[in-house]
């Protein structure tokens, strides 16, 4: 993985000294093709290995780019702490129409979801922290 990370810096340092514009992600596939990788290298490795008289020129086309809103507006998704359904105390069970929750097969998920949602598993990461989810 080192070697990847390595030919992917000095592309993009080579592309930078002819003042080409590079396609990040050709480069990345393409090397690690090269050395028969399964994965690409990740952008957290390729930034730290860049060298520091290259970081300042290389930094602002590593970084990940700004999320754009037609509206200016950000939709960002947080889960509360996973509680009981509230038709327990009604019915004796839970509904069988909403999984999740505490007393499910997934409990560690919210009502309603299965815990397998991109939103559910970062919630579950971060332990329903809601800054840590953003």
């Amino acid at each position: 993985m080192m070697l990847t990370i390595g030919d992917v810096i000095k592309q993009l340092i080579e592309a930078h000294e002819q003042g080409k514009d590079i396609d990040l992600n050709k480069v990345k596939t393409k090397t690690a093709a090269k050395y028969g990788l399964s994965a690409q290298p990740r952008l957290v490795d390729i930034i730290a290995a860049v060298p520091p008289q290259y970081r300042k020129v290389l930094m602002p086309k590593l970084k990940a780019k700004p999320i754009r809103t037609a509206s200016g507006i950000a939709v960002v998704a947080v889960m509360c702490k996973p509680h009981r359904c509230p038709h327990i105390s009604f019915t004796g069970n839970i509904c069988v129409y909403c999984p999740g929750g505490p007393d499910s097969d997934f409990e560690y998920s919210t009502q309603s979801y299965t815990g397998y949602e991109p939103t559910s598993m970062r919630a579950i990461r971060a332990r329903y922290d809601p800054f840590l989810q953003t």
